[in-house]
């Protein structure tokens, strides 16, 4: 079987690339990934894949044996990119490097997902369910993977997404409450109605509070919090009225993520004034994870040696926010595996080297060989 893996790498790496071009050429912020679902199912059809659908939530769901299955294994990537555009995005070649924001993060991840599909049209296995899901990014809100879990309720034993660097697995979960607030004040002329609130210095008193913060510590979690965009006001000559922004806090312990609710909480009623109207809106939340330790580790004990083989190096362990919030919050033991090499994940830099794409895609393959 190792030998069959390696030929169809060989053999089908100008597909692998073809597809990661098409798809990379498609725009797909979160809660508008419906073309880039339709190539995924296009795609597996074309290749002789039967009984692929899109659900309401925008995946594209692949079940082979499945029917009557209740310990199916998921294999997943996410279909969304953080950016917004609706245009397509910047794409380059050098001879090691592809540029395009996205590219690694998770284009590359449903390209071995579809790649795995294909091969396992002809070595199938019972109780494998393929998705290429959607809202992984920011304010997606994991919308994909809450459907899926919604769906499959009670069928689901173990879920494998695609998404992070080669050599990594992410096996805790990273928790978020994400808030929008806006400050609102009377507002005025910036000369005749000098003295009055301006929406945008509270909302900046605010900012100020949360980076004052000391974060809750505890042995082997991290917490954190950011403020990642802000805008309001009308003019250079006009107090503002209102001004807005995104923030939230992580944590990937419940009782740590708790406390900073509390903080934020006692933040934003103490901006509450006379004059000032503070309003919060929670925009997005994902749970950290309830998993017992025990069924993490005996998926590990599969996976991990899976990966150490291509590598010939150890993996690293570590905890992130991924589509295995939703898994982990259910007791579902799931595993975040890291298939590419790349730099600027987020940014309009975005690079993925095309010298790891082949033992990402072995990883892939393995895996949904082995499990």
């Amino acid at each position: 079987m190792e030998q069959e893996i390696l030929r169809y790498i060989e053999e089908s790496r100008e597909l692998m690339m073809t597809t990661l071009r098409e798809l990379c050429a498609i725009p797909a912020p979160s809660h508008a990934e419906h073309e880039r679902a339709a190539y995924c199912k296009t795609w597996l059809e074309r290749h002789g894949a039967q009984g692929v659908i899109i659900d309401d939530a925008c995946n594209v769901l692949f079940p082979m044996g499945c029917e009557d299955c209740r310990d199916i294994t998921v294999f997943a990537a996410h279909t969304d990119t953080v950016f917004p555009d609706t245009d397509p995005l910047p794409y380059r070649e050098d001879e090691h490097l592809i540029h395009c924001p996205g590219v690694a993060d998770d284009t590359f991840g449903v390209v071995a997902v579809l790649m795995a599909a294909k091969f396992l049209l002809s070595h199938p296995r019972r109780g494998v369910l393929l998705v290429c899901n959607s809202c992984e990014e920011g304010l997606g809100n994991l919308k994909g993977t809450r459907q899926l879990f919604a769906d499959w309720a009670g069928r689901i034993g173990r879920f494998i997404t695609f998404d992070s660097a080669l050599g990594a697995v992410n096996d805790r979960c990273v928790g978020s409450h994400r808030y929008e607030v806006e400050a609102i004040t009377e507002g005025g002329h910036s000369f005749g109605a000098f003295g009055k609130k301006n929406a945008i210095a509270v909302l900046s008193g605010i900012v100020s509070a949360i980076y004052a913060l000391d974060v809750p510590q505890k042995d082997g979690c991290r917490t954190t919090y950011n403020v990642g965009t802000i805008e309001g006001g009308t003019s250079v000559n006009t107090i503002a009225q209102s001004a807005r922004m995104l923030c939230e806090y992580r944590s990937d312990d419940r009782a740590c993520l708790a406390a900073m609710e509390r903080a934020f909480a006692e933040i934003f009623a103490a901006a509450q004034s006379e004059g000032a109207e503070i309003r919060v809106t929670r925009v997005g939340e994902r749970p950290c994870g309830a998993a017992d330790d025990a069924a993490i580790d005996t998926l590990k004990a599969a996976v991990l040696p899976v990966i150490e083989t291509v590598t010939g190096e150890p993996v690293l362990c570590r905890s992130a926010s991924t589509d295995c919030n939703i898994p982990l919050s259910l007791g579902i033991p799931a595993l975040c595996v890291g298939i590419t090499r790349h730099s600027g994940i987020h940014t309009r830099q975005e690079t993925l080297d095309k010298r790891c794409l082949d033992a990402g895609l072995e990883i892939a393959l393995r895996l949904a060989l082995s499990l």
